[in-house]
């Protein structure tokens, strides 16, 4: 599993990038950095503008990568508190 977590969170930093590289020259260096500094931002404003740029496959992985992300360390943090409480 946390090899998967892994290979998914890398995944979202790649697709994250690849929409920074489309966000920077269409909006400003202002909205670019607050994409920098807030991965949410970069993330609505690529689902937002996916058609206009091209962007549906990089979205959709994305948000594949998140899902992802977020199952795996829900299924990890489970597996964790439940050993815990079995060895007490």
């Amino acid at each position: 599993m946390t090899i998967l977590y892994w290979l998914a969170s890398l995944g979202s930093v790649v697709c994250w990038v690849m929409v920074l590289i489309k966000m920077f020259p269409a909006e400003g260096p202002l909205k670019g950095i607050l994409a920098v500094i807030c991965g949410l931002y970069a993330f609505v404003w690529g689902w937002m503008n996916s058609t206009r740029f091209n962007l549906k496959t990089i979205m959709l992985a994305w948000t594949v990568c998140i899902l992802i992300s977020i199952a795996t360390g829900a299924v990890g943090a489970a597996s964790m508190f439940s050993g815990m409480s079995s060895g007490m």
